[in-house]
């Protein structure tokens, strides 16, 4: 089935550094394994993978003037992505990360969010999106609930499927200056720390639920290694990671999200939407960066069957 998304929001050009145990102190230096770059972020990111299974994807959203604005545009158009939505920013960077990956696949993050926050619904190309089956919202907090809802509500009227996931840590905070946008979201794709964070809830399931009242048609909340957690008004249930060597966990979210929503535009149940979600995720955490794998489709179901090992 044709799938025309658009992933609009932040957008991050991520530096990695692996293996860092510790930063040198002073002047010093320490010899790694390997550093290299790529795009990321919850809009950027999702759509490298969107890519690699075989969507139509468009990116939408702010990023500088600058060479590294460059470095992202030419990355993203490698992968057959179209950057035509994107604008750009003469007075402000593009959005950029260094990610030190400690050798659990763990990292802490140094960001600028550059560019991303000055993307509002004004820039947002609403005739290039009632065209498209999907719009993914990355970042909702970075422009607040009421301008993502003047986004996502003439989507939803025009029969687009709309989807978003956050890129801040939970907080009561986000949860209230999100709220406007929860009701025009069919599918809200938060991790653990950011459901719990948000609501407060005592469990997951909770929290999920407590999004679901808000008026989000479906939450799927990542829980690293354990998987995932599916959430509607009628069902609950939990889909199991894959057992995997982790090299890196930047971008496994992102991957998830892009999994899921590609199986939901393939007509697949939840259930197995969030399989493919999994599968993508594994297969991204086995090397460095967000767009790690060379995987489409087919080799993300060869994976989550176990008939192939990439």
């Amino acid at each position: 089935m044709s799938q025309s998304i658009i992933c609009l929001g932040a957008h991050v050009f991520d530096v990695q550094v692996r293996p860092v145990q510790a930063i040198p102190d002073g002047q010093g230096a320490t010899l790694v394994e390997q550093i290299r770059f790529s795009p990321a972020g919850t809009a950027g990111g999702t759509a490298l993978t969107l890519a690699k299974l075989g969507a139509t994807v468009r990116c939408a959203g702010a990023i500088g003037t600058d060479p590294i604005g460059d470095l992202l545009l030419a990355m993203l158009g490698a992968r057959g992505i179209d950057t035509s939505l994107l604008v750009r920013r003469k007075d402000v960077q593009t959005s950029a990360s260094v990610l030190p990956i400690r050798p659990d696949g763990s990292r802490p993050a140094f960001h600028v969010p550059g560019a991303n926050l000055t993307y509002g619904p004004d820039d947002a190309p609403h005739q290039e999106i009632a065209r498209a089956t999907h719009l993914h919202l990355g970042g909702p907090e970075l422009i607040g609930g009421e301008a993502a809802a003047r986004i996502l509500e003439p989507a939803r009227a025009a029969g687009v499927v709309t989807s978003a996931d956050l890129l801040a840590s939970g907080d009561p905070g986000v949860l209230a200056w999100i709220a406007p946008a929860l009701p025009h979201l069919d599918y809200l794709l938060p991790n653990d720390d950011q459901v719990l964070g948000c609501t407060g809830a005592a469990t997951l399931e909770q929290g999920c639920r407590e999004l679901v009242e808000r008026g989000v048609g479906c939450v799927v909340a990542t829980r690293g290694a354990q998987g995932a957690l599916v959430v509607t008004a009628s069902e609950t249930f939990a889909v199991p990671a894959f057992a995997t060597e982790v090299v890196d966990t930047t971008g496994c979210g992102d991957a998830f999200s892009a999994g899921f929503l590609r199986g939901v535009a393939l007509g697949r149940d939840l259930r197995a939407a969030a399989v493919l979600g999994c599968a993508a995720a594994a297969l991204v955490a086995q090397g460095l960066g967000s767009d790690h794998g060379d995987f489409d489709l087919a080799a993300a179901d060869d994976y989550a069957e176990g008939t192939a090992t990439l």
